[in-house]
């Protein structure tokens, strides 16, 4: 994110979000349409990256309590860029 753009709670945002263990890519229309890809090495845990663009703060967070219902470890979460306004 440019120092110029300031996330708030209805900003549109890019995110890359990092779980430990496995997700199906079917829970991709539940968790926002985030690209799901697992990105683990063969003899390492499974770590699987969602990635895409969330609506706001709001659809943030029902990703990240679906996540932690299903049991999920969250390692991380990054928000990559903002919509432009125009």
């Amino acid at each position: 994110m440019s120092p110029q753009q300031q996330l708030t709670f209805d900003s549109t945002a890019t995110y890359e979000i990092y779980i430990q263990g496995y997700l199906d890519e079917r829970w991709s229309d539940r968790l926002g349409g985030l690209v799901i890809q697992v990105t683990s090495q063969p003899d390492q845990p499974r770590v699987t990256r969602l990635s895409g663009e969330l609506q706001d703060q709001a659809a943030l967070v029902g990703v990240l309590n679906t996540l932690y219902d299903l049991g999920l470890l969250l390692l991380s979460v990054e928000c990559l860029e903002l919509q432009q306004m125009t």
